[in-house]
């Protein structure tokens, strides 16, 4: 009798899973993906980013979230920004890629950067940035089981809807935004909006706005007595810091925010921030998305520098600790492009974490 009703039950359940699974999946895929270590992604965050090293500087985010789940989202992003001194610029590249495991659905862009530095006062200065890309959006079907694909009275699979629509399906679409950045030598406050053309994303032919994303980040640093490396005149300082942080998002219906502190003794640095808006609720719940923890690496050479950072998201909201939170990893390599014979203008270093 169990062999006999589990199949039907299958039948009957599986076409409304299936299809609320990928409706789910197409709304929350309809959002940018975001990464934790937002700073170790800053092209990303920003485009007025470009550049803001004044060095040649590559770099990759790979983040998994709710791994213990089928519905998981992975997100990965490489980048590559340079500053040419002559022009006060920075150019970039940024080629991101999300994917949603329970349905194949995917998002691939790529996008170049341009940024210009303009020294406003002394003690400030301030960075316009724009970005040009295209973007890449699929779903692979034959990854779905369909209701009509199942015997009800043995639950074996037979051929259905999955195989009638020939795999998936796939859209390319332009995509503009733009940023500014202010800041000092200890403080800095962002604003960045994604998406400002609203592009039309839908795969399947109706109208499906991609929804334009708002970022404003903004911290502030205090500098300790550095420590120092080695001793004599091969002693070189360093960074002692603490910096409170904050990031807000908004795009579409959803809102995110992100306060936390960043302790930096180099080569160690220790970041922890909380994620949500416990003041607004979201379909009757509180807005409470996640605490962050992050431990990271900088490894200095004479003019080289490599960030390494591990971040793991710890879910507090309803969703609960089962969907194994977040796990993200970046990977940040930075040089000096400019020539050591010409003696450096007088500009100011963005002084935000690197992670």
């Amino acid at each position: 009798m169990r062999r006999l009703i589990y199949p039907k039950l299958v039948y009957l359940t599986l076409p409304m899973l299936c299809g609320w699974m990928l409706l789910a999946a197409l709304s929350v895929t309809a959002q940018d993906p975001q990464f934790s270590q937002f700073y170790a992604a800053p092209l990303y965050l920003n485009p007025a980013f470009a550049g803001s090293t004044q060095q040649g500087r590559v770099g990759m985010n790979y983040r998994n979230q709710w791994p213990a789940i089928d519905a998981n989202f992975t997100t990965i992003s490489a980048f590559a920004d340079f500053y040419i001194e002559d022009k006060n610029s920075g150019v970039g590249a940024l080629l991101t890629r999300d994917y949603v495991g329970i349905v194949g659905l995917q998002s691939i862009s790529f996008a170049l950067q341009y940024a210009y530095q303009l020294k406003l006062t002394k003690e400030w200065s301030f960075r316009p940035g724009v970005q040009v890309g295209i973007i890449n959006r699929s779903i692979n079907f034959g990854s779905l089981t369909f209701g009509d694909q199942f015997d009800p009275s043995t639950g074996t699979i037979t051929k259905g809807t999955a195989e009638a629509l020939n795999t998936g399906q796939s859209k390319f679409f332009p995509d503009i935004s733009f940023g500014g950045l202010f800041f000092s030598k200890k403080a800095w406050l962002g604003v960045a909006a994604h998406h400002i053309t609203q592009p039309n994303q839908s795969i399947l032919g109706s109208k499906d706005n991609l929804d334009m994303k708002i970022s404003v980040h903004g911290g502030y640093k205090i500098f300790f007595r550095p420590g120092m490396l080695g001793s004599g005149v091969f002693a070189r300082p360093r960074e002692r810091s603490i910096a409170p942080v904050a990031q807000y998002r908004h795009q579409g219906l959803s809102d995110q925010m992100d306060v936390g502190v960043y302790y930096t003794f180099e080569p160690l640095i220790i970041g922890t921030w909380y994620r949500g808006i416990p003041f607004k609720s979201v379909n009757g719940f509180t807005n409470n998305e996640s605490v962050v923890l992050l431990v990271g690496l900088t490894l200095k050479g004479e003019k080289d520098i490599l960030n390494i950072g591990y971040s793991y998201d710890f879910t507090i909201s309803k969703l609960g600790p089962g969907s194994g939170g977040a796990h993200e990893f970046s990977l940040v390599y930075s040089w000096p492009t400019r020539n050591p014979r010409k003696p450096p203008k007088d500009k100011l270093i963005i002084p935000c974490p690197d992670f």
